[in-house]
This record gives C-alpha cells, structure tokens and sequence, in this order.
C-alpha cells in the first residue's frame, strides 16, 4: 500500500499555497546520449524531446490550491509509486520540481514567455503545454482538465528501463482534436464489472485522456419505481452510479449512460407487466403508440438523470428490426418504416425534453431509410456506427451533417464472437472512422466494446480500446504503427517489445484462422464443424505457431519483468492465445482421429497387423488419446477463463459460459469411452464397426 502524499503550505515560496513532496528511489542524475523521442499515447501535436535523465528525487507543487490541480498532483504522485517509485516526505532540497500551473498565473506568463511559447484558443478547454528540463518540470494548462491531461503525458514522460527511473526532457504542446472521447462498454449481455473494477477502467482511460463512459443498459440498471427486471447481483444500483459518477468526476470523465428506449429490451419484454408495451410477444422492440410506453422511458430516465447528472443521456434505438411486424404492422405499412420510427424518436425527445439533456441516439437509421432523418430533432446528435473497414466512411456521416444534426462517430473494437479481439479489424476502422468524422465535424467518437456472446472479457480488449483514445485526441488518420510499437511500454510497462510482439502475433494468427467463438465450440466432426476446417485446414499449422509464440513472449515477460502492470489483463491475453492454438488443436486432432479409426478399419482383418491397428485406436482414446487432449484442452482453458472472469466481472452469467465448457468436456469424455469399448469389444470378437457406425467422419474431412 502506498504511503501518504504530504501536503505542507510554503513559506519559502510565496507564489505557492501548496506543494506535495514526493520523494523518488534514488539513482545518479545523468545525462543521456539519446536522440530518440518518448513513444507516447496519444502523440502530442508538439513534441521536441533533449534526451533524458535518471530519476532522483522529486517535489510536485500547486501553487494555486485549486481542489481539481490538487487531485491531478495526488493522482500523479500515485501513479509514480506504481512504477515502483519511493515516496517519503522532504527531507532536503529535491533535484526536480514538477510544477502545476494554472496560464493566467504570473510564473505561468514568465515560463511561456521565456520558452516563446503560447495558448491557442483550441487549446482552452483541454490544452496544456508541458515544460521538463534537468531540474524542473512545468505543466501549465488553461483549465483544469489541461493540468490533469498534462500530468498524464508526463506519466508516460517517466519510464523504468534495466532497474533505473528515467525522465524524458523536452517540451511539449498538445489539445485534443475532438471535444468528446469515450467508450461505451456493454452491461447488459453476460459480463457486469465489478465497482471496483469500473473505477479502474475509469483510471485507465483517463490516463488516455478519454473523457467519456458510457455504460450500455438494457435490463441492468436497478430502477426505484420499476425493480421487476434488474437482475439481483448483476444490475447496477443508485447508490454504485452516484459513487461512480463522482469517482469519475475526479478524474474529467462524464458518464453518459444509455438505457435502450426502443429495441434491444427482450429481457424487459419478457415480464407479462410489460407485455402490452411489446411490437410482438415477448419480442425486442417497444411499440410506438402503446399509452404506457412513455410512461415507462419517462421513469427510466427521470431516474438516471438524477444519478447521473452530466449533459448527455443515451436512449439506444438502434436495431429496431422488429418494427412494423406486430403492433405497428399497419402503420408502417401505410406511412413507412422510418416515418414511424421517426415519430417515436420524436415522441421521446418531447417527453424527456423537461431533464433538459442532451439526447444520444445510434445513427443506423441513416442507412436503413434516409429519408427519415431531416425529420428527427435537430437537437439530438446522432451516433453512426461501423465496425468494419470501408473505404469511405463519409456516407454514413453525411445524412446527419445535412440535415443539422451533431454527430459523433462509433468504431468499434471487434472484440465480439471471437476468442480474441480481431485487433487489424479494430485499428483499422477506428483509423478510418474517426478521420472521417473529424474531417467532416463530428464533435465526438464513442467507440463500442459489445458482449453478444455473453463471454467477452474487458480485459482482453485494452489494445483497440485505447488506440480508440489516441484517435480521437489525434488529428486526421491515425497511424497504427506508432501505436503499436509503444501500447506494450506505456500500458504494461514492458520495455522489452515482448508484448508488443506477443499482440502480434495474436493478430497474424487471427488473419489465418477462424478464431470465433463457433470455431472454438463447434464439433469438428459435425457438418457445421467439417465445413469449418475444410476452410481453414491448411493455415491451422503457421496460425498456431504465432499463438504458441505468442504465449511464449508472455510467460517470458512475466518472467523477466515481474512487476509488470496490468497483470490480469496478461492473463487474459494468454487465455486469447491458447483458445486460438487449442481451435487449431482440435481440427487437426480430429482429422488424425479420423485418418487413425480409417486406418485401423482397413487393417482389422489382418492378423499380422493386430498390433498397428490396435495402437492406432489407443491414438484416439487412451490415456494419452485424442479424445482426452480435446477433455484436457477444454478443462484447461475452462479454469483460465473462469480466473480472468472472476478477476474483473461479478459472478451472475459466469455459468452460463462454464457450462459449454462442461458440455464439450462431456461430449470428449463420452466419446473416448465409447472408442475404449469399441477396442475391447474388436479385441474380442475381431468386429469393428465402420467409420460412420461410430460416428467419426471419413477422411479426409469433407462436407
């Protein structure tokens, strides 16, 4: 545990109210030979690194007392300690002093003028300039969040590398092309975050300087008025959403919760109270003109408002595939599918127009009937969403633009029906994306982290989701290579390149290989199974080549740096990488089952090769059989998954994803069973039964 930062008053230094003395291991203050700038994340606009010099010792000053700058030096402090850095009270004069400046101050005037350097209006909101030569480092910023942004930068600016602390040197000038940076994370199917750990999430993005979370609620947040549907253990209560707003209020982030106000809302649907308001039976979609749907939203989000008191509420309405098919069917077929979809927007607009927010709502409408958005509120602001690459992704900005509506743009970071996030799949559509939103007026991107599977685990998605920060702080196109060679040091703290490689590698299998979650499920020996290795057989060695040594890069990381940060986020990396081996695993294991039972059918008639077809079925099923690798794999993994679960998720739905673990554990076991009887039973009587009278495909695996 970290000790206490100290804060004192200074009667030496009258310009300073406050100080907070951090005291830092202490190593030999030397100059460096390098030229090399820092990898940062976001890269600053303005960035001319002198080398750098070995950590000392250190006092981080605010002079102004501002509550906010005062959290940015104890936020930074904390950050120091982390990284393995002492902290202890003063007890003699430090080699550097990091100070936090507010511009208007006088020292701030006198430093910017004496390093001709200046504020530019789009700097006012988020901007800051940052100063750090051998003796001082200076963050002065217009506002508060440009203080705090600016104590970020310099996290990155101070590194560990071979058991000595180092800070870069150089001057920094930086704001932030788009004004609003989030994510927005899916509650609603499978996975619910601890408190504890959404309070962390909410520390690393805004190291990132993110500043927007957005929760995605369909049936998870617990409503006063309207307990029914809240799931007991896996919901998120009032008196958690107050602690986490101001948790994160700390630290510049607005919370932006969405609540699905239209579709998406099955597990609502499902309850009979609930049943008049549905488009079909139990269905997914809310029906427009039902006298209790308004009603309903309204209790929503007079709640949320409450609990969540930032600029902005999301009301979803996205998907609404079901629209026109019940309730509506009449209606849509006489005035249209977007006329009546528009008119219930318009509906909620009007009735949560008294909260005086903002309202967010997912832009697909744009592609499915464009004619429907000039007549959606112009005070609304539209979320365009792809998560695939386009060549242009103009088109799906451009209806909204026209018509006068704010957008913001929604990549997404493939992470949902895979083993894995499809991490070439992400960079480049968050690239593409939001280029093409800054270039066109977007004000903001939101990319989308979903959980359709119900088995994704956040920890697994940090790589996209933090590229995502990047771009939308950086103007234009964001380039991925940079990213790429400096997300290992700056997240995981890995100065090696191990784990920048290991992400790699990750991603070259991914290229090769069918790495969804049907590929890991799927029976081989099925027809949907036998399909998919038809496709992808002759790539499954080199694929598990890069997984294997992806995993070998983490286990040596681990090893070679053991206070490596964000350990359970490299547990669940490698959880990635041995699900993507074990897929490759198991068509292979099932082809060779299938060449060994055909092999051993052709020779059991044949004494003298009583031995060769009797080890050739021991292959399938024995102990060291094919049948038990496929059980051993799926028992391995199981309890892997379930640690990186339990280490950032509550327990509700955990099962529902171990249970597919048993069954395959089952399915495995029962077969190598069947395999030992059918070699006891051949032994006997010299009778096998052909290929397909024991259920294994023929070889070679054809459809």
């Amino acid at each position: 545990m970290s000790r206490p930062i100290l804060l004192r008053s200074s009667s030496r230094r009258p310009l300073f109210t406050s100080q907070i003395l951090l005291f830092c291991a202490a190593f030999a203050v030397v100059s460096s030979a390098q030229t090399v700038a820092p990898k940062l994340i976001p890269q600053p606009r303005e960035l001319h690194s002198s080398g750098d010099i070995a950590l000392h010792s250190a006092t981080i000053t605010v002079p102004r007392a501002d509550t906010a700058d005062l959290f940015a030096a104890q936020n930074l402090g904390e950050a120091l300690m982390q990284r393995g850095i002492a902290v202890a009270p003063s007890a003699g004069k430090p080699d550097l002093t990091i100070t936090l400046l507010r511009a208007d101050s006088d020292l701030a005037a006198q430093t910017l003028q004496q390093h001709h350097l200046t504020f530019t209006p789009a700097m006012d909101a988020e901007g800051y300039i940052l100063i750090a030569d051998r003796t001082s480092v200076i963050i002065i910023g217009k506002s508060s969040a440009g203080i705090f942004y600016g104590a970020q930068t310099l996290k990155q600016l101070v590194t560990r590398e071979d058991g000595a602390t180092k800070l870069w040197l150089g001057t920094i000038r930086d704001w932030p092309a788009m004004k609003y940076r989030g994510i927005d994370d899916d509650l609603s199917r499978g996975p619910f975050p601890t408190l504890a750990f959404q309070k962390h999430q909410l520390d690393v993005f805004a190291a990132y300087k993110v500043n927007l979370y957005s929760p995605y609620f369909e049936h998870t947040l617990a409503y006063a008025s309207q307990p029914l549907a809240a799931i007991p253990g896996s919901s998120l209560t009032r008196a958690e959403a107050q602690e986490l707003v101001a948790y994160a209020s700390r630290l510049h982030i607005t919370i932006v919760p969405e609540q699905e106000a239209f579709g998406h809302l099955h597990h609502i649907l499902t309850y009979e109270k609930y049943s008049d308001l549905a488009e079909t039976p139990h269905g997914h979609v809310l029906a427009p003109g039902q006298s209790q749907t308004q009603q309903l939203i309204n209790s929503w989000f007079t709640q949320i408002a409450e609990d969540f008191p930032g600029p902005f509420l999301h009301v979803g309405a996205d998907e609404t595939f079901e629209l026109g098919t019940g309730r509506t069917q009449s209606e849509v077929a006489k005035r249209g599918l977007g006329p009546v979809y528009a008119d219930f927007l318009t509906t909620i607009h009007t009735t949560l127009a008294p909260l005086h927010r903002r309202l967010l709502f997912w832009g697909d409408v744009a592609t499915s009937d464009p004619s429907a958005v000039p007549n959606l509120p112009k005070d609304m602001i539209a979320i365009p969403w792809i998560y695939w690459h386009q060549d242009n992704y103009d088109n799906n900005i451009t209806p909204f633009k026209n018509a006068g509506i704010e957008t913001w743009v929604a990549p997404g970071d493939a992470n949902w029906k895979v083993v894995y996030p499809l991490g070439a799949v992400a960079l480049d559509n968050i690239s593409g994306f939001v280029e093409s939103g800054q270039r066109l007026g977007s004000t903001g991107e939101l990319t989308t982290v979903w959980n359709d599977d119900g088995e994704g685990l956040f920890n697994q998605d940090w790589f996209g989701v933090l590229f995502s920060a990047a771009a939308g702080w950086q103007p234009g196109k964001s380039p991925s290579e940079p990213y790429q060679s400096a997300f290992g040091t700056d997240f995981y703290g890995d100065t090696s390149g191990r784990i920048d490689q290991a992400e790699a590698e990750l991603i070259a299998a991914e290229k090769l290989i069918d790495v969804s979650d049907d590929a890991f499920w799927v029976d081989p020996w099925s027809k949907p199974g036998i399909a998919k290795g038809n496709k992808m057989r002759a790539n499954i060695p080199l694929a598990r080549l890069h997984a294997e040594k992806a995993i070998e890069l983490l286990e040596t990381a681990r090893a070679a740096e053991p206070g490596l940060r964000e350990p359970a986020a490299i547990d669940a990396m490698e959880l990635g990488a041995r699900r993507i081996d074990f897929i490759g695993l198991k068509f292979q294991l099932a082809d060779e089952m299938a060449a060994a039972y055909a092999k051993a059918y052709a020779l059991k008639d044949d004494p003298k090769h009583d031995t060769e077809a009797r080890e050739t079925l021991y292959s399938i099923s024995s102990m060291n059989g094919r049948c038990q690798d496929l059980r051993d794999g799926y028992s391995m993994i199981k309890n892997l998954y379930r640690d990186s679960w339990i280490a950032e998720n509550r327990p509700y739905w955990l099962d529902n994803v171990l249970v597919r673990y048993d069954l395959r554990i089952q399915l495995w076991q029962q077969r190598g069973e069947t395999i030992d009887r059918l070699i006891t039973n051949w032994q006997e009587t010299k009778v096998l039964p052909t290929p397909q009278e024991a259920g294994i495909p023929a070889t070679p695996a054809q459809p």
